[in-house]
């Protein structure tokens, strides 16, 4: 079944005039709705006027860059699925981006196909996340001063949201729903996004660290979510020595 049929809404944001009307022709030739502006400023006024099932963003924009508008949204807990496009392949890029939110990135020049499998699989996964996958039979998980709403899929800290991504969400949903268990990276992945995933050791790593800054008093020396050396990690609900 093409995972395009039902007209998922996409948002690009690309500067070059030529690369986003290919990107709209193309795209929009898959099935997908799109919509496509050329930087930041523009992309605050569309996502104010209607919502989407996937962002697209080029790193490489006029003013503020790309890197500074994910930060941005994700720090205003915009939860929207992001694919970055990098110039350059950087590493350095690809990394940075994941550490402040981006779900997946691909680099300039890239294979019009290889675009729509990442949007195609970057839409099951979070269709995967809307469905609740890894959930434990209990609604909720009490941890310190959290609480994990499973159905409502939120982390609540006093009676005050934590903005998550659907990943980050689905990894700690994983962790939670086997406390005191380490897991090794490849089962977290498997877990948190499923057997088609194609994330990597580095990829999960960087995905504990920003849970870890979300609900870590001190995320270098974390309580709930301890590193297992040789294994990967493991869940501490009361907060201390696995």
């Amino acid at each position: 079944m093409n995972d395009t049929v039902t007209a998922h809404k996409l948002l690009v944001v690309e500067d070059d005039g030529d690369m986003r009307g290919l990107l709209l022709r193309y795209l929009g030739e898959s099935g997908f709705s799109v919509r496509a502006v050329a930087d930041g400023g523009a992309l605050d006024r569309q996502l104010q006027r209607e919502s989407f099932d996937a962002l697209i963003l080029d790193l490489m924009l006029p003013g503020e860059d790309g890197l500074s508008i994910l930060r941005r949204l994700r720090a205003g807990g915009e939860t929207l699925p992001i694919l970055v496009l990098t110039a350059r392949g950087d590493p350095v890029d690809r990394v940075i981006g994941l550490e402040i939110g981006a779900d997946d990135y691909l680099a300039k020049p890239f294979l019009p196909r290889e675009l729509l499998a990442r949007i195609q699989a970057l839409l099951r996964r979070q269709r995967r996340y809307s469905l609740g996958a890894a959930a434990p039979t209990g609604t909720t998980i009490r941890f310190g001063p959290f609480t994990l709403e499973v159905e409502a899929r939120r982390l609540m800290r006093d009676a005050q949201p934590v903005p998550l991504t659907g990943g980050e969400f689905n990894l700690l949903l994983a962790l939670a729903s086997n406390p005191q268990r380490p897991l090794g990276r490849e089962r977290l992945i498997e877990l948190a996004y499923g057997r088609d995933h194609d994330a990597n050791d580095r990829s999960i790593d960087v995905q504990i660290l920003r849970l870890r800054r979300s609900i870590e008093a001190d995320a270098a020396n974390p309580r709930y979510i301890q590193t297992v050396r040789g294994i990967g990690y493991v869940f501490v609900p009361a907060g201390g020595a696995s």
